[in-house]
Formats: structure tokens, sequence, C-alpha cells
């Protein structure tokens, strides 16, 4: 194991790739950083996709940062989803400081700080390009998994929607899918069961009241128009560099199931627009989820196959996938098995729960004559991790303790008015950023129930129509409400009396309380 001559010569032929392929930092052996093992990131097989793990604290976002500042270099576009919001300073400048210049000193590399292009997206329309979809994009099966429906609920979606594509009908926000209900509900229920066959209006109702659940979490603000357009994620600036789109989620913690559902709907629409493009020689998009355990925890098993079978299929569109995720058991295995680059950063081993997970994600590397991966996985530091990847020909590069590069850019966040900068001069912003109401199922059907509505006047019988003889002036006194207050009035002070007369009038507490009213 501490063979440092034959630790070099493995991570050189391990590490040598034809392509276009950044070093990314050098080996380490009994933890010392071996400058000549240069550990190399391979353009190429970027969307077989990939894992980076690890402790809280221990560098995961940093690398994530990293690798995506070499991509852009290499003109590949970036999507990144930041749900702690810390990674927005990737558009800014970075410094450097004794730990920088230390580490560079090490790796026998030179630190020049740069800033890249970045786009900041929002799902709330707050500080970025508004990402809206409509009802339609994401379909009967996915909103259904959002709302929580039931096989029977579920095909009444399913019915709505192929409803509406009959009857062009667009479904654009939530106010079209409330209308739709009630519309099946009420109004249009005869003529929609006589060629779809019965609705329970059980099943209508509750869907109705998810939806409605679905708008008092916030859903309304990225149902509707405009529908973002993926393309605009494959954007390259005037310098050649990729542009890095920074999807700022971090209000949507609490959503999971919602957040999980809208990147799902984003996958699914990457791969219907982007054509097959077979064996390239760099991604022409990566798309880094951090924090990654937020779309599984909630998820349906039905909602990780679909995952599992985008995962599968997108990499034949030159769009590469990265988790990021403290532990890697947090993935599911059939996921997990897809992914071709694995960055594990340093675990705590705190319970047996944690040994074990230890010992479970260690089984999970390639076997290495040069460390006992799991304890040294309980003693990566901060910026190192253990790393195997694909190369071109699809086999499993050798288990590699590697010192990182750190970021060029700020690895801190932008202020409040570095941000507004960079909105101002987005052209995506302007692009977006305007709210659109266009004629869809809502206003159609409400045109189309007042057209009934004025039928159904116009067709009444002549003698419902005509109108009632003028009331007589008596009449008119009668029936005024002034008069009917007096007359009101006038007759309770009647009765009253009168039962005041045989005993029976009045108040006990008001009888007790006057001296002189038992004599």
């Amino acid at each position: 194991m501490s063979d440092a001559s034959g630790f070099v010569e493995a991570i050189k032929a391990g590490y040598s790739f034809k392509g276009e392929a950044p070093q990314i930092g050098c080996g380490m052996l009994n933890g010392e950083v071996i400058s000549e093992a240069g550990v190399f990131l391979p353009l190429k097989t970027m969307n077989r996709h990939g894992l980076i793990a690890g402790a809280t604290g221990t560098g995961k976002t940093k690398t994530l940062q990293m690798i995506s500042e070499f991509l852009s270099d290499a003109s590949v576009p970036v999507l990144v989803l930041d749900i702690k919001g810390d990674l927005s300073g990737i558009a800014a400048e970075g410094a450097s400081n004794d730990k920088i210049a230390d580490r560079y000193n090490k790796l026998h590399l030179t630190y020049t700080p740069a800033k890249y292009p970045a786009e900041l997206l929002t799902l709330t329309g707050k500080n970025g390009v508004k990402l809206r979809a409509t009802v339609s994009e994401f379909g009967p099966v996915l909103l259904s998994k959002i709302l929580g429906l039931n096989d029977t609920q579920g095909g009444v979606v399913a019915l709505i929607f192929k409803y509406c594509d009959d009857n062009k009908l667009p479904l654009l926000d939530l106010k079209d899918l409330t209308k739709m209900l009630q519309y099946i509900s009420d109004e249009g229920k005869g003529d929609i069961e006589k060629v779809y066959g019965k609705i329970s209006s059980t099943s209508t109702g509750t869907i109705l009241r998810k939806v409605i659940e679905l708008q008092q979490q916030g859903g309304d603000i990225f149902f509707g128009e405009k529908s973002f357009e993926t393309d605009d994620l494959l954007r390259i600036n005037s310098d050649g560099k990729g542009m890095i789109n920074i999807l700022r989620v971090s209000d949507m913690q609490d959503r999971p199931k919602l957040f999980s559902s809208f990147m799902l709907q984003m996958l699914a629409e990457l791969y219907a627009t982007c054509p097959e493009e077979g064996d390239m020689d760099k991604p022409k998009l990566v798309m880094f989820i951090d924090e990654a355990h937020l779309i599984f925890q909630e998820a349906s098993n039905e909602l990780i196959k679909q995952i599992e079978t985008v995962v599968k299929l997108i990499r034949s569109k030159g769009i590469g996938i990265f988790f990021c995720t403290q532990n890697p058991m947090d993935v599911p295995a059939s996921v997990l098995a897809q992914l071709g680059l694995k960055v594990q950063h340093a675990l705590r081993a705190f319970t047996a729960a944690d040994r074990k997970t230890i010992k479970q994600t260690a089984e999970n590397y390639p076997e290495t004559n040069f460390y006992k991966t799991e304890d040294l996985i309980t003693q990566l530091g901060i910026g190192e991790a253990l790393m195997t990847m694909l190369n071109e020909k699809g086999i499993p590069t050798p288990l590699v303790h590697v010192m990182l590069c750190s970021p060029r850019s700020r690895m801190d966040v932008l202020t409040d008015q570095e941000v507004a900068q960079i909105n101002a001069s987005s052209k995506l912003v302007a692009k977006y950023n305007q709210d659109m109401d266009s004629r869809s199922a809502y206003e159609i059907l409400n045109e189309k129930l007042q057209i009934a509505s004025e039928k159904d006047e116009e067709n009444k019988p002549a003698s419902k129509k005509e109108d009632k003889p003028e009331p007589s002036t008596l009449e008119k006194i009668a029936d005024n409400s002034i008069v009917k207050s007096m007359v009101r009035t006038a007759g309770n002070t009647i009765v009253r009396s009168l039962l005041g007369v045989i005993g029976l009038g009045g108040s006990t507490r008001r009888r007790s309380s006057s001296k002189n009213s038992w004599f």
C-alpha cells in the first residue's frame, strides 16, 4: 500500500483520456499529495451521470461548483439546482487566501480567480428568471402523482386531459383545471358521460379539494404561462463559455413532492425536445441536483421508476445528471446503478447504523490495493474525496483518493445588488417575467355557459316572461318594508300585553326586580 511508483503508474494509466479532460486534482497516498498522479475529468463520459456524496461540511457543494466551472470553460452549459442558496457566487470572481495558496502549491497548479456567465432562475418569480410550465405540459400522470390520487381519480384526470384535447380547451393553469372539474361535475356531466362513460362525483370532489390544496401550497406560482423553453438552458455566451443556469429553490424545501415532480417534468421536456446525439465529444448539457434526497424522500414507486427511466434514456440525448446528497443510500439502488462518476467525500460514523452505511458504501466502489476504503471514507479531509469514473470504453477507473482543486469563482453568495445587476442585464428575465393570461379552458367554458344561459332565457314560455300587473296603491303600502316593520312591532306589543294580563308576559328577571310588581 506504500508503493508510490506503482500508485503513480496505476493512476496515470487509469486517468489518461483521448478527448478533452481538464485536471480536477491529484491523487493522494498515505495522506500525501502525489502531484505526478494527476486526476482528470473526461468530458466524453459526462453524459453517463454521476454522484457527489458526503457529510455536511465536507465540500460537496464546492466540488459541484468546481466541476461546473470546468464544464463552462469547455463550452458546456450547466443547470444547477441550488437548494441551500449558496451557489450564486459562481457569477463573481473568487479571491485567494492562504488555504487556497497552500492547496494549489501541493497540487503544483496555478490558481487564477475567474467569474462565469450565470443566469439566475426561480420557481417563485423572485430575483430571477421565472420558470413556469402549463398543466398540459405536466400531463395527467405527473399531475396525479403530485396530487396523490388513486388509480380511479387518476383516470378522471386522464379523462379531463382527453376531453380538453378533443375539444381544443387549453389547460394552462390550475384555474383551468378547477373550472373543468366543476364543469364535468355539473353542466357538462351529461354530455361527457355519453362519450367517455360515467364519472363519480366523489372522485371529482376529491380531486378538486386536492387542487385547491395545491393552490394553497403555492402551485399557482409556476403553473401557467409563459412556459419556459428548454433551449434557453443550452446557451453559450459570446466568449464561448457555457452558461451556468442556477435554479434557486431554497424556498421549496418544504414541498419536496411538488419540487421533484417539477424537475421530472423538466427532464421529460428535455428528453422530448432534444434530438438523439449518440456518442459526443462532450455533453450538450449537464444538470446538478443538490440535496437530491428531497426528490426521493416522498416519491412513490411509480415516480422513482419514472426517474430511473429518464436517467437511463436521457444520456442518449447528450445530457448528464449528477445527484448531490449526504448519503449514497439516499439515492435508490436502481438509479445509483446508472451513475458512472462517483465522488465520495467523508462520511461520519457516530452510530452503529452509520457504520453499517459506510460499509455498504465502501462495497459499491472498485477494489484497490492502495487503500482500505471503509476506513478511509471516515478520514477524508475537507476538499478531499474518493473517486472513480468511466473511461471512454465504459470501464471504471481505479479508485483514487483525490485532493480536489478549489473553485475559482466566489465561494459565497452574491449580494442583493449583484443579483439585481445580473437580472437587469438578462434577456431571459425580459422574456419570461411577464404575466400572461391567454384564452384557455376557463374563459372558453365560461363563454359557453353564458351562451347556454342566454339561450335558455330566450326559450322560456311566453306566459313566464309576461310582466306581473302593476300593484295597487294599497298593495304598495302593504309591501313597504317600513310599514311591515311597524305592523310587526304593534302586533308584538299587543300580544305581549295580552300575555301579561294572564300572567305569562315579560321576563322573570324584570318582574323580580320591581318591588311593586306583585301588588
